[in-house]
């Protein structure tokens, strides 16, 4: 059997602000990494027990947070720069399982919500909201391969069960409900509701490991997460202090060509 997990950085338990955590400049930025790279070992662990024999771990994270020497080692690490959809996914993998995941932009109650940066006021695909989340979803979808586990925040995991009702999640913190950061730049979103309950890192790997045995165990019984062509694809920036955002748009037949397409940008 083999496993497909995409991983980020804002949904781990330990894993407080952008500011201090995000970037190889912030300070504790190692420290980051270290947090995330032990959770998605713990996620390995949990595919193994349940009889994977193939993982492959994507260091999703745009400047990249997982520590290869940290990494379990039976697993295999896609990393390096420049990366792009599909991300190493492909018809054979029997499962997805998603690591570190933060709810989209404007989730009331999501801790560092956003969708791709902290910039994005929303994305939608044929009029659907998604966050990093659903497209994630969407290009494993393609290729046939289903997401069964997402661990990140508490809101993230609703955003999850709201697209899959089956799936497994590990919610390793909850965000303190303010209300949406719609309206906001993205430097105002990036520092909005940065206060969250985290589980201690070591609670969190052992929730992440049981939830992932169980996910790879009930595969079957999960679905997928689908929009049908032909694809509109909607992506309007939050506004700067010199203007309004901007929107871009794109269509095509085809959702990997869809998501390579460059956006047509006007005023928002």
């Amino acid at each position: 059997m083999k496993v497909y997990i995409m991983t980020d950085l804002e949904g781990c338990a330990g894993i407080p602000s952008w500011h201090d955590y995000g970037a190889p400049e912030h300070r504790w930025y190692e420290y980051a990494r270290e947090i995330v790279t032990l959770e998605t070992s713990a996620a390995v662990q949990g595919c193994l027990d349940a009889g994977a024999h193939n993982v492959l771990v994507v260091d999703g994270h745009g400047h990249g947070a997982i520590n290869p020497l940290l990494l379990h080692p039976e697993a295999k690490l896609l990393f390096g720069r420049p990366i792009g959809y599909p991300f190493g996914c492909d018809e054979s993998f029997d499962a997805a399982l998603m690591i570190g995941q933060h709810a989209k932009s404007n989730t009331d109650g999501g801790h560092l919500s956003h969708t791709g940066s902290f910039s994005v006021e929303d994305e939608t695909i044929n009029g659907i909201s998604v966050g990093e989340m659903g497209i994630n979803m969407l290009f494993c979808a393609y290729f046939g391969v289903p997401t069964v586990m997402v661990a990140g925040d508490v809101a993230a995991g609703e955003e999850a069960r709201a697209l899959v009702p089956e799936i497994e999640t590990a919610e390793v913190k909850r965000g303190l409900s303010r209300g949406e950061a719609r309206g906001l730049t993205g430097d105002e979103n990036s520092r909005f509701n940065g206060a969250a309950i985290h589980l201690h890192p070591t609670k969190a790997r052992e929730l992440v490991r049981n939830r992932a045995m169980r996910a790879i165990e009930r595969r079957h019984e999960i679905s997928r997460f689908w929009i049908e062509p032909p694809y509109e694809r909607v992506l309007r920036m939050r506004k700067t202090a010199d203007g309004p955002g901007k929107v871009g748009r794109a269509q095509a037949n085809d959702l990997l060509q869809l998501l390579a397409e460059p956006l047509r940008w006007e005023e928002g």
